[in-house]
């Protein structure tokens, strides 16, 4: 999950625009500054004026100077903290860093500004760029999912706490691949304990995956592999539970094919016990 989405670029491009303009202002000051980097550390002085670093961060940042722009506004953040150009150079910052793949930066500098700023206008646009920095990172179905998890978190959090932003349909959407990936995992491993008999163990993987990732691809094989590992246990009227509610959901699905085979070469057939935790599952009633 390399690059970055060109919606994300346009949106950015409109949302510092007015940064920008201030670039134009600042233009001849910044280009005489910044002919090497001797003349920025020169300029990086205790007594430099914020407003003159932070305008020679954003001529930078035009130029395509990104490494040096970054550079600008992290000095500009260590000589005046939580001034209004140090909370301007933490959006930059977070924005610079997800550009340059810097990931763990970026989610620094984002984080940091929703914690000091939670009410600010930027705020929802900070919890999407920490969103897209943990997606980026996501590792393969066989890894751990930390960085899923936290990605999920951000996009979660945006969405509840900025229904309204221009950043939040696109978290939605992305908080959607990022749920499949986790009840994926859950499957993966489930079907691992299963694979070694483990059938508690499988259960509590599948039974997550009904009750927390229902609306994923997984959920018709989760409702088969309780009904095989129930089975297996001897707990049948789960097994033909579990079968029953495949069939009423999915019965044209080559998993609930399987789950009638399965409990018919024994003699049985799916039958729905609504008092199952299952069956409540797919009512909407909370099982937990």
């Amino acid at each position: 999950m390399n690059g970055m989405d060109s919606g994300l670029a346009a949106r950015v491009t409109k949302h510092l625009k007015t940064l920008l303009k201030l670039a134009v202002l600042a233009a001849p000051l910044a280009l005489a500054a910044c002919g090497g980097k001797d003349d920025l550390d020169e300029l990086a002085l205790n007594d430099t004026p914020p407003e003159v670093l932070f305008n020679e961060g954003l001529a930078l940042r035009a130029q395509g100077n990104l490494r040096d722009s970054t550079e600008k506004f992290e000095e500009l953040d260590k000589l005046y903290p939580y001034s209004e150009y140090s909370k301007k150079s933490l959006v930059n910052l977070a924005f610079l860093n997800y550009s340059r793949g810097k990931y763990t930066e970026a989610i620094t500098a984002a984080q940091r500004f929703v914690t000091l700023y939670p009410g600010d206008e930027d705020a929802a646009y900070m919890l999407y760029i920490a969103g897209q920095s943990y997606f980026r990172q996501m590792p393969d179905i066989t890894r751990d999912q930390g960085p899923t998890e936290r990605a999920a978190s951000a996009f979660q959090d945006l969405i509840q706490r900025y229904p309204d932003s221009e950043y939040t349909a696109d978290a939605e959407q992305k908080l959607r691949v990022v749920r499949d990936q986790l009840g994926g995992k859950e499957m993966q491993i489930g079907r691992y304990y299963l694979k070694r008999r483990n059938y508690v163990a499988s259960i509590n993987r599948f039974k997550n995956v009904v009750l927390n990732y229902q609306t994923t691809r997984h959920v018709e094989e989760a409702l088969f592999r309780l009904t095989e590992s129930y089975y297996a246990l001897g707990v049948v009227s789960e097994a033909q539970t579990a079968a029953a509610v495949l069939g009423h959901n999915y019965p044209d699905t080559q998993w609930y094919k399987d789950a009638f085979t399965l409990l018919n070469e024994g003699g049985f057939q799916p039958s729905e016990d609504e008092g199952s935790w299952i069956s409540r599952a797919f009512r909407g009633i909370n099982v937990l």
